[in-house]
C-alpha cells in the first residue's frame, strides 16, 4: 500500500482509493506522527498530499506544488526523485520547490513572508514534516504534493483559523462563534471558502490523474497519453 498523509477529513475522502491508506492529522502533529508510524509497517511509500498555503508570490489557489524537499525546523528532508518526477509529469503545471512543515497555521501574510524568507520554501502545510520524519526513520520512499488553497498575500480570517476539529473535520460551532464575535470578517471568510473550493477541485482532479497508488513506487499511474481526456 501507499500511505497518504493529509490534514482534513474532506481531503481524506478525496484521496482514499485502491492501494492507498489515508490518515488525516487534524492539526495534532503528535497524534499524527503516532498514527503514521503505526500504519507505516509494510508500506511501499509515504506521501504528504492535500491543500497548502502559498509562501511564494504568484502561486494561486488550485496550483500544484511538488516538493523537492520538506523543511522541518531548519532541516531539509529530501523527497524521492523518481516518485516526485512521476507526480510532476501527471499533475498539470505543477511547480517544484521546497515545502515547509509547521506545527501551527501560517495565518497571515506577514507570517508567510517571514517563513519564506527564513526557509526558502514556496508552500507551507502542517503535515509534510511529520510524514517526512517517519519515512526517513522507516527508510521508505517519500514524496509531497500539495495544492495551493490560500495565496501568499492572503490573511485568513479568524473564523477560518478555528474551523478544524482535532479529527480533521469542520468545527462549525467554532466558526459561528467567531462570526458572531466579529461579523465584519464574513466577506473574507466567503472569499477563503471559495478559494478553498478551487483547491479541493484541483485535488480531486489530481487524484484522478495520479491513478491507483498515487503514482507511488511499484504502483504507477495513468499513462501520459491518458492525461488529455482526464483533464477535461
Amino acid at each position: 500500500m501507499i500511505l497518504a498523509v493529509t490534514g482534513l477529513q474532506r481531503e481524506r475522502r478525496i484521496l482514499v482509493g485502491p492501494g492507498v491508506v489515508v490518515v488525516a492529522g487534524g492539526g495534532d502533529q503528535a497524534r499524527l506522527e503516532g498514527d503514521v508510524e503505526r500504519l507505516a509497517s509494510g508500506t511501499r511509500g509515504i506521501i504528504s498530499i492535500g491543500i497548502a498555503g502559498a509562501l511564494a508570490p504568484g502561486l494561486r489557489p488550485g496550483r500544484w506544488v511538488v516538493a523537492t524537499a520538506v523543511g522541518d525546523d531548519g532541516i531539509k528532508l529530501p523527497t524521492d526523485p523518481d516518485w516526485s518526477g512521476r507526480l510532476v509529469s501527471r499533475l498539470p503545471e505543477a511547480v517544484r520547490g521546497m515545502v515547509l512543515g509547521v506545527d501551527s497555521v501560517a495565518a497571515t501574510a506577514v507570517q508567510k513572508d517571514e517563513l519564506r524568507r527564513s526557509s526558502g520554501a514556496i508552500a507551507v502545510d502542517m503535515e509534510s514534516h511529520v510524514a517526512a520524519r517517519v519515512a526517513r526513520r522507516r527508510g521508505v520512499p517519500f514524496a509531497a504534493a500539495r495544492v495551493i488553497s490560500d495565496a501568499a498575500h492572503r490573511t485568513l480570517p479568524p473564523a477560518a483559523r478555528v474551523g478544524m476539529r482535532a479529527d480533521g473535520g469542520v468545527d462549525l460551532p467554532a466558526v459561528l462563534r467567531s462570526l458572531m464575535a466579529a461579523p465584519g470578517q464574513l466577506p473574507a471568510l466567503i472569499r477563503t471558502g471559495l478559494e478553498a473550493e478551487t483547491a479541493f477541485r484541483a485535488l480531486l482532479r489530481g487524484h484522478r490523474l495520479l491513478g491507483p497508488g498515487l503514482a507511488g513506487p511499484g504502483l504507477g499511474g495513468p499513462d501520459v497519453g491518458e492525461l488529455s481526456s482526464d483533464m477535461v
